[in-house]
């Protein structure tokens, strides 16, 4: 009896140190919530690039890029500022229902592992934009933000490493075939956010323990 109650108070100290090591209020249904934006997004991005294409219709624009990339930067920004925002919001109410806080040093340190790569990642495209490279762009998006999932998981749910890696994978897969790049880019940033937020409920929200 009493070696079970020191296991016990072992698992009790062994959580506690993972609670504070890791950040640990990210909210499933806010992954769930990207893959959707993500998706209507890539809807849209699709629908326009063909319309564009039968009409032949180009303008001049930075770096000599025909109109529907400008299109893509609106997408791509608002798909972002959605997403963000959804799981600022969600993340910190459930951060508020579980009494833990949502900004610390372990949240910066895991929001700097992770944005890190999605920086240099983001110039990177911008370069390939410069040097009309931009087949390349939805392989190398999906590639920076794996490895930006894989380089900040050990600052919280150690499954998010899972979808990093998927993530690459997709990506240097889409290199390629560039071609398809806004369907490849649909799977990551869209289905596979809405499989893994489902995932991430189901095992941690949906009785809240974590």
């Amino acid at each position: 009896m009493e070696k079970e109650k020191h296991l016990q108070d072992l698992k009790e100290i062994r959580s506690l140190m993972e609670k504070s090591s890791r950040f640990i209020s990210l909210s499933g249904m806010s992954g769930v919530m990207a893959g959707i934006y993500a998706l209507i997004g890539a809807y849209f991005a699709n629908d326009y690039f063909h319309s564009t294409m039968q009409s032949a219709e180009y303008i001049p624009y930075f770096f000599h890029m025909p109109r529907f990339y400008a299109f893509y930067f609106i997408i791509a920004g608002l798909v972002l500022f959605f997403s963000l925002a959804t799981g600022i919001f969600l993340t910190a109410r459930r951060a508020k229902r579980k009494g833990q806080k949502i900004w610390d040093k372990v949240a910066l340190r895991m929001l700097v592992n992770v944005g890190f790569p999605l920086v240099v990642g983001g110039i990177f495209c911008i370069a390939m934009l410069y040097h009309r490279e931009e087949a390349m762009i939805a392989p190398t998006m999906l590639i920076f933000y794996g490895l930006g999932l894989i380089n900040g998981s050990k600052f919280t749910i150690s499954d998010i490493r899972i979808l990093g890696v998927v993530e690459v994978i997709l990506g240097l897969t889409a290199a390629f075939f560039i071609r398809r790049g806004i369907y490849f880019w649909a799977i990551g940033f869209g289905v596979m956010h809405i499989v893994y937020g489902i995932y991430m409920w189901w095992k941690y929200e949906r009785t809240d323990k974590v």
